[in-house]
């Protein structure tokens, strides 16, 4: 099974926004990620035949977001420094209570409410990209609303 140029093309041209925004997240940087998108794409463009069904989104994702970890561990080489997903830019200033409590969410919730907000990726999509069930995309989602909803009341009441 080959994934045709223009199902790339019609995946970048539909979502490539939420790409760029996702990968923002994981790099804390716009233009490398919007390097990591474009090297993701052109990296789908070449393997489409590698593809073996499924949803074409969610395999041009996992290709991206391998190219925006290869960047974080390149800089983690560079300047021994831990990558953390950043959130404020992506949130207006209206919303930094908001950004804050994303920012303190566990790494794997930050990711899966990244990869279900940000990337506007379903369930079995990001299970597939994580490696996980859709249950425990499920799970882990509830979670993070759980404790997104109690660091945000907290906020509220100081």
């Amino acid at each position: 099974m080959e994934l045709s140029i223009e199902e790339i093309q019609q995946v970048y041209e539909a979502r490539q926004t939420g790409f760029v925004l996702a990968a923002t997240a994981l790099l804390k940087n716009s233009e490398a990620a919007r390097d990591a998108v474009q090297e993701g794409f052109a990296q789908a463009l070449v393997a489409r035949r590698k593809w073996r069904g499924g949803s074409a989104e969610a395999w041009i994702w996992k290709i991206v977001q391998r190219k925006a970890l290869d960047e974080i561990r390149r800089r983690q080489r560079a300047v021994g420094l831990d990558q953390e997903f950043e959130t404020r830019g992506l949130l207006s200033e209206n919303h930094s209570g908001l950004a804050e409590a994303v920012a303190a969410l566990p790494p794997r919730r930050r990711a899966m409410v990244f990869l279900h907000y940000f990337a506007d990726l379903a369930y079995p999509d990001i299970a597939k990209l994580c490696g996980v069930s859709d249950g425990t995309v499920a799970a882990t989602l509830a979670q993070a609303r759980a404790e997104l909803s109690g660091l945000l009341e907290k906020e509220v009441s100081s």
